[in-house]
């Protein structure tokens, strides 16, 4: 009898391309669930990975961390979820649930976690594995395109809106996936958005507006008036002193990244007046059972750029180039 199969497309070496690979279908391990991929949302994160600007990366691996697909086999120690439950997988693969970091809540913190994508087989493939107390349940009624960019852009995108606490005049820099889905939430709680693109992008400040920004502009333009708080999502640490100049006193920049160029030096002025930075690192369940309840209520909606599973190196590229508006998305059933 043929062994069953599954196709990935796989990251064999630093500075990729993946390459499309068939693969034995793996079993699942006593705690894990196998899940047959039906989109994967692509992450600039997916970048740093096949620029090796990640450390560690074992390869082969199998990028993809905004998993939506269904539950196709159980280990023996899964229960209480059916065959055929739409799931999501998202960045945080597993943690260890023992350390100081596990047991006060920050999860994300943990120093012996593991990441979908990066240390784990992610979703750029028809199959992939998952810890099934890292699953997490999925509406029917909305399709899997649509939610796939929730499980990343959406969640990372909505802790770093966390930590921006009460702000009312929200800059966004790096108007992609993450901030046309926060711009949505920003806007339904009550904020004023004023986004940050690429110097001279038209379009993408066009975008901005079109989603409620009352202003947009070039990352290198000053907002009209003082923002309470800033989010970087670009991996562009030049933006980080533009961003304090930007706020008030009080302020807050939140890097919203896993990754980040050097922020370069800066005059302590634009830092002083009780201004911060900080980072947001990974995400914990939580966050994304909390995101997941909002985000029909907002209603937040992912425009996307669809792609077949195999032409992942055609995504990262448009993506790496800013070719993409919103999000891009790999469909994964019927490739083939």
């Amino acid at each position: 009898m043929r062994q069953a199969t599954m196709r990935a497309m796989v990251l064999e070496r630093a500075g990729g391309p993946l390459q499309w690979r068939e693969r034995p279908l793996p079993a699942p391990a006593p705690d894990e669930v196998l899940i047959e991929v039906e989109a994967c949302g692509v992450c600039r994160t997916d970048l740093h990975l096949l620029d090796a600007e990640l450390p560690g990366i074992a390869y082969p691996i199998v990028p993809g961390h905004q998993v939506v697909g269904r539950v196709a086999a159980l280990g023996a120690e899964v229960h209480g979820r059916p065959l055929g439950e739409r799931v999501g997988v998202c960045w945080l693969g597993w943690a260890c649930g023992a350390c100081e970091y596990c047991r006060a809540g920050q999860e994300n913190l943990c120093d012996r976690a593991r990441f979908t994508g990066y240390q784990l087989d992610g979703g750029y493939a028809t199959h992939c594995l998952a810890k099934a107390d890292f699953v997490l349940p999925l509406p029917e009624a909305v399709a899997p395109l649509a939610l796939a960019p929730l499980l990343c852009a959406g969640l990372i995108g909505y802790r770093a809106l966390r930590f921006c606490g009460t702000a009312r005049r929200l800059g966004l820099y790096g108007f992609g996936a993450a901030a046309h889905l926060i711009a949505q939430v920003a806007r339904w709680q009550g904020r004023e958005v004023y986004a940050f693109t690429r110097p001279g992008d038209r379009e993408g400040q066009a975008f901005a507006r079109g989603l409620g920004a009352v202003w947009a502009g070039g990352s290198d333009e000053p907002p009209p008036r003082p923002l309470d708080a800033a989010i970087i999502f670009a991996a562009a640490g030049e933006l980080v002193p533009g961003a304090l100049a930007a706020l008030r006193k009080g302020g807050t920049v939140v890097c919203g990244g896993i990754h980040m160029s050097d922020i370069p030096s800066f005059p302590y002025q634009i830092l002083w007046g009780e201004r911060g930075v900080r980072s947001v690192a990974n995400l914990t369940r939580a966050d994304a059972r909390e995101f997941l309840r909002l985000a029909p209520q907002v209603p937040v909606r992912a425009e996307s750029c669809v792609y077949p599973l195999e032409a992942a190196n055609e995504a990262l590229a448009d993506l790496r180039a800013g070719r993409i508006r919103g999000a891009a998305v790999l469909a994964a059933k019927n490739t083939g």
